[in-house]
């Protein structure tokens, strides 16, 4: 037997060398550290910042990014005005019409002289590549792929068999989103970048919530891409065999990026964009801001090796975020679209109401559910929470219900991807983190916990909104479900 496994391993190995032959990775690549650019301090945008952060001691200042479109646009303008650097970090950055209007930002940025720095996950890149290796080449922007796969651009057959051969390693993703620019603002919450993310998405659009950060803060997260960048799972896009993109390549791309971003200013979501939010802040601009001393956390990128994650508390979040809940006297909200709380954590859940804790959690019914696995995992706790006194929630659209106007095309549906946590209306944490296996133990996560009661107060509205009028799941939910949905008020709603 173990002779025949011995043989169809080393066949499987014979098929990756094959089809990957021109494409894999090279030995020999160079890669040089870098780290983040001090702040920009010479900038108008810089000044403002640094004006208002010197009116709050230690302290950071937030704006909850709700709307899609809004969050969209400040990337955008943050973009716009960048002047030294702009580093990202995420899990997916398609292809599509946003991810394109994004990638054409960052290289208008790069033409006037910004350092760029792209990290992106390597599980999700497909047609992209030809696009982040044209954006590579240029001489500002550096591209780098965490923990990759062995082939570029590996076809099914190919990635199905490196899963197979090396699925200890390649099981484990970075789930981090971070959008840092001229070390002074940052971007941290739930949202990739594609057209699902923005309301942009023919299908499915996800509803989620990102925090727009000044102060010290952005330096932690900043420090934070940098043990990313810089780690041995980080990998360039020039490490693979195979054809390079040209400065050619690289002029192809921007008069394609140029025209794709023409017609997206002139399409109706782009109209109904400026339509809405004529006057909102954005990152750059001034306006009001959550303010209160904050933390961000981030796992360790050491956290993908297999044999350290499961025991290693101080490579996760998971600890500093139950530290957290453990404070609770009156109540906490959960908000996590894929919610597995397992054994320990249906029991931690159930304790804490025992103890006179309110504990509410709005997730996704298998309707709105992207990832029917995962509610299959979440519906086998659900009986036990409910009668332990958790008040759950969960998301369905209700059919028939028009999208917002920004949304392109007939979408079908929403579907809840925000992850956040509110503990007794004064502690709020936004990230990237589901409550889920994966999350805990095989993603690395990131996001920011902020004492700050006026934040708790807008993420608590986010989430009644989401269930206002509409009934939680009753004890016997085993036979009965109700769900709440998303009402169209919602899509008109801010919180600054």
């Amino acid at each position: 037997m173990l002779r025949r496994t011995t043989g169809v391993m080393a066949a499987l190995a014979l098929v990756v060398l094959v089809l990957g032959a021109c494409s894999s990775m090279r030995s020999d690549f160079v890669k040089h550290p870098s780290k983040a650019l001090p702040p920009a301090t010479g900038t108008t945008s810089g000044r403002y910042i640094h004006a208002e952060v010197d009116r709050h001691l230690d302290q950071s200042g937030f704006r909850l990014l709700t709307l899609s479109n809004n969050a969209l646009m400040s990337r955008v303008a943050l973009a716009d005005h960048a002047r030294h650097s702009i580093d990202l970090q995420y899990y997916i950055f398609n292809n599509d019409a946003t991810g394109r209007l994004i990638a054409q930002r960052l290289l208008a940025a790069a033409d006037r002289g910004v350092r760029v720095r792209l990290l992106l996950d390597d599980i999700n890149v497909h047609d992209e590549t030809d696009m982040l290796n044209a954006l590579n080449a240029h001489p500002n922007i550096k591209v780098r792929l965490f923990n990759p796969f062995h082939t570029r651009n590996p076809s099914m057959l190919s990635k199905t068999t490196q899963f197979l051969l090396d699925a200890h390693r390649l099981n484990r993703r970075m789930h981090n989103k971070s959008f840092i620019v001229d070390g002074n603002v940052a971007i941290v919450g739930g949202r990739n970048i594609g057209d699902a993310y923005f309301d942009a998405g023919n299908d499915t659009n996800f509803r989620d919530l990102d925090l727009v950060a000044i102060g010290p803060v952005v330096k932690e997260a900043s420090h934070a891409f940098d043990e990313y960048w810089n780690c041995d799972a980080a990998i360039p896009v020039t490490a693979f065999h195979g054809k390079r993109a040209s400065h050619y390549d690289l002029a192809k791309l921007r008069v394609d990026l140029t025209h794709d971003a023409r017609a997206f200013a002139q399409s109706d979501y782009a109209q109904a964009t400026l339509d809405k939010l004529p006057d909102s802040p954005s990152g750059d601009r001034p306006g009001a801001w959550f303010w209160g001393y904050a933390t961000l956390v981030a796992d360790q990128p050491a956290k993908i090796d297999a044999a350290s994650a499961r025991d290693e508390h101080s490579l996760r979040i998971g600890p500093q975020i139950k530290s957290m809940i453990d404070q609770a006297q009156h109540d906490v909200l959960l908000i996590s679209p894929y919610f597995i709380p397992g054994d320990k954590g249906t029991q931690y859940l159930t304790g804490l109401v025992a103890h006179g804790v309110t504990v509410k959690v709005l997730t996704n019914s298998l309707a709105s559910n992207d990832e029917a696995v995962v509610h299959a995992g979440y519906s086998r706790y659900r009986r036990t929470l409910l009668e332990g006194g958790v008040d759950l929630y969960e998301l369905r659209p209700a059919p028939g219900v028009e999208q917002p106007s920004t949304a392109k095309g007939t979408s079908s549906g929403v579907s809840l991807h925000a992850k956040a946590i509110v503990v007794d209306q004064q502690k709020v944490f936004i990230g990237s983190m589901n409550m889920d296996p994966r999350s805990k133990l095989l993603n690395t996560e990131m996001g920011i916990i902020v004492d700050s009661p006026p934040l708790a107060v807008a993420v608590t509205q986010f989430f009644d909104t989401a269930t206002q009028a509409h009934q939680r799941l009753p004890r016997d939910a085993d036979r009965t479900r109700f769900a709440a949905w998303w009402p169209d008020a919602m899509a008109g709603q801010q919180w600054r």
